[in-house]
């Protein structure tokens, strides 16, 4: 049976590495094959095209949408062609490899900026708005980024008399867009993976729009899609760094331990903190098909890394990572009129979820309700302002704060809460506030943003490395 394997966009730009520690490495004849790589865009490519992930910078998409001057945006696309024929360059020095990878972009390209620039044309006349497409445009550029990488990976492996064959899942001139599924099934089904090395877009263009969900988010919705349609044995990310006990830039890497193994659940609980192993809904996918997960090191490839599965739990209750995010507001919400009145709780969440605010958890009293948010400053206090317009009795404080979590797959640990506050207590913390469910699976500590770097290091030091127990885990 075969694997399923996706490689991020960072360790996709360090692409020799990867063909000699995961495409190609050791193996010989047959052993290359039974197996499907999804690839992303090589690292900030997809920012140039759509805007960037962190800063907000425009790119193509985003000066196409704001404004009708061609310049503006062309300029931006021109950027693009010139990083990309740059980047085959590097990869492929001289001789036909190159040639075919020049000629596969420049037609893409091109065709891209026919489309926009036709479609800005049309949209000069009254009965066609811009706005109508800008979401199609945007899945256009972005599978830009993937086709580039994905034939790239294709051409370097058959440069390798590597029979590797490119699944184009972009729908570049497709006549109609076909179901998501529909389109991974149709696309795989003739395929010999005994024979053939595949090697498959992270974006996959179809009728529901991957976009317009999940947004960037897309190539892990596409991976895991693809391992449940093909009955993989197994779906493998390859990351550049192991799912460990902690950040090690903040506990220290000799005291850090990698998680041999876990669950779906424990997997969840890092992605409600920011912190994905896997997309949410790709990790359902991929329960639902009962495909087990393995986490690895891109550039460690003996090592066996962390295996996710659905039944797994811990043989001892224990702590197994000691996790957080600092970003994070409390929108504390108070008013002695609250009580007994349901819609309070009801009216503030539609009014965040509205203003895309991510909830990571909030607590109540009788008289109180704190919402644990992340997003822009701007927008948190435009909530607050909102809050305090449709309340006028309440008084609204914005608190920054930092959630910091002790995760396992058994942590129903005699003590623990005890435990935990008494080293964040042992360290000169203050908690703000303590979360922890029936299911003991998670518990969640609020503290000051200042104190989050100190309160992991604390937690890892007074639940984890006692234990000793990550090693004997990681052989598992």
């Amino acid at each position: 049976m075969h694997t399923v394997e996706k490689i991020g966009g960072t360790s996709m730009s360090r692409f020799q590495e990867l063909l000699d520690n995961i495409f190609v490495g050791p193996r010989r004849g047959n052993e290359l094959y039974q197996r499907i790589f999804v690839v992303s865009a090589y690292a900030g490519m997809t920012n140039l095209l759509l805007e960037h992930k962190k800063s907000g910078e425009a790119g193509v998409y985003q000066r196409f949408a704001e404004t009708r001057n061609e310049e503006s945006w062309l300029a931006a696309l021109e950027k693009v062609r010139q990083c990309m024929l740059d980047k085959n360059a590097e990869l492929f020095p001289a001789g036909s490899e190159r040639q075919q990878a020049d000629r596969f972009i420049e037609t893409r390209i091109d065709d891209a900026r026919h489309c926009m620039h036709s479609l800005q044309r049309l949209c000069t006349y009254g009965h066609f708005q811009l706005s109508e497409h800008l979401q199609k445009v945007r899945e256009m550029l972005a599978s830009l980024g993937e086709a580039h990488s994905a034939f790239n990976t294709m051409l370097a492996l058959r440069q390798r008399d590597i029979n590797a064959r490119l699944v184009d899942l972009t729908g570049w001139h497709c006549a109609t867009p076909l179901p998501f599924d529909e389109m991974i099934k149709t696309s795989f089904a003739d395929l010999d993976l005994s024979r053939e090395l595949a090697v498959a877009t992270g974006y996959t263009h179809c009728s529901e729009g991957l976009m317009s969900t999940f947004d960037r988010g897309y190539s892990e919705i596409t991976f895991a899609q693809i391992a449940a349609a093909t009955g993989a044995r197994e779906a493998i990310i390859h990351k550049e760094f192991h799912l460990s006990s902690a950040d090690p830039n903040l506990v220290g890497v000799d005291k850090v331990v990698t998680i041999g193994r876990t669950n779906y659940d424990v997997a969840d609980q890092l992605s409600n903190l920011g912190m994905e192993a896997i997309h949410p809904r790709a990790a359902k996918t991929l329960r639902r098909a009962g495909v087990e997960l393995r986490i690895k090191n891109a550039f460690e490839p003996e090592h066996a890394g962390t295996l996710i599965s659905q039944s797994y739990r811990s043989s001892k209750p224990c702590v197994e990572i000691i996790a957080g995010r600092k970003d994070v507001f409390g929108i504390e919400v108070f008013d002695q009129d609250m009580l007994g009145d349901i819609g309070y709780d009801i009216d503030m969440s539609s009014l965040l979820k509205q203003l895309k605010l991510y909830v990571m958890n909030k607590d109540t009293d009788a008289n109180s309700i704190t919402y644990y948010v992340c997003g822009s400053l701007k927008l948190i206090n435009r909530a607050a302002r909102l809050i305090e317009e449709r309340y006028p009795a309440a008084e609204v404080t914005v608190h920054n704060v930092a959630v910091v979590s002790a995760i396992g797959s058994d942590l129903k640990v005699k003590g623990i809460l005890a435990r935990t506050t008494a080293a964040l207590a042992e360290a000169g913390i203050s908690v703000q506030a303590v979360h922890q469910s029936i299911r003991q699976v998670e518990m969640q500590l609020v503290v000051n943003g200042e104190d989050y770097a100190a309160a992991v290091a604390a937690l890892h030091r007074a639940l984890i490395e006692p234990e000793n127990h990550g090693s004997v885990i990681a052989m598992a």
